[in-house]
């Protein structure tokens, strides 16, 4: 099937080829095979749009998505009656990699995303697309608050801007009676190297400006959210290869070190509300 998206939309189609080139590996850190037959499926270049998938790369893009998987599956087993809400999913597999047979499944993106998933991701009766702007709370409506939710923002948040984000994590934690929320996030030294330009006749694929990031002060800040508690950063599974296996580790253990990377957060929902 032919596809042809740009600007923030195009990088489900980045991340969805890294992940696939580290599940085709015999010692991947990540098993994913729908990944790998969703690229085979796509009529796209995408060798020519965004070079050959490197290695270390393609493995730090897998155990990013082995860290959500790990926190989706201890909601699941603590919730199994529980609702995982996907924001800006894309074409992520997720829900066969984690999947309990109990969980419900909640998919939310842009209309565009959604008519494409709709075109090459089997449906699921426990499966519900929403197509809508994560930023746009109308997704809240589809979601059975009742039972704890586990809300997942997988290379989301650092599109939107600072009111946006905290909008988002607010209403989340007023209308969420029970769960949580992951999410990662850039740097500010991240977010300032995404604007700088490749030059007008490169080649390079460079994908769309980030506007938000985190830092010790940000921290604070989501904290002060009403409803929200818990803020906690996790850390990647080991992964192959000295730097993976040994030097990631311990970077993360090192707060200064480790706030200069990406973060991967975890926040909880139904603490006690303030009058």
């Amino acid at each position: 099937m032919p596809v042809q998206l740009d600007a923030v939309p195009e990088t489900l189609l980045w991340t969805l080829y890294h992940r696939a080139a580290e599940a085709r590996r015999p010692d991947a850190v990540l098993r994913d095979p729908r990944a790998v037959q969703l690229v085979e499926a796509i009529h796209f270049p995408f060798e020519r749009r965004f070079g050959r998938a490197a290695p270390v790369l393609a493995q730090w893009q897998a155990l990013r998505a082995a860290c959500f998987d790990r926190e989706v599956r201890r909601f699941a087993r603590h919730h199994p009656g529980g609702t995982v809400v996907a924001l800006g999913e894309g074409l992520e597999t997720q829900f066969w990699r984690v999947d309990q047979s109990t969980v419900r499944w909640v998919s939310v993106d842009l209309p565009e995303t959604i008519a494409l998933r709709r075109e090459l991701v089997p449906a699921d009766p426990r499966v519900r697309l929403v197509a809508c702007s994560a930023a746009d709370d109308r997704w809240l409506e589809e979601v059975d608050t009742s039972a704890p939710v586990l809300v997942t923002a997988q290379g989301l948040l650092m599109y939107l801007t600072r009111p946006e984000v905290h909008r988002l994590l607010a209403t989340c934690a007023a209308r969420i009676r029970a769960g949580g929320i992951v999410f990662d996030a850039v740097s500010p030294r991240m977010r300032d190297r995404s604007a700088r330009q490749p030059p007008a006749d490169a080649q390079t694929y460079r994908p769309p400006r980030w506007t938000w990031a985190i830092d010790r002060r940000e921290r604070r800040a989501i904290r002060g959210i009403t409803g929200l508690a818990d803020l906690e950063t996790l850390r990647l599974p080991r992964g192959r290869g000295f730097a993976f296996r040994f030097l990631v580790p311990l970077v993360q253990a090192a707060p200064p070190l480790r706030n200069g990377l990406l973060s991967i957060l975890r926040a909880r929902f139904g603490a006690q509300r303030r009058s």
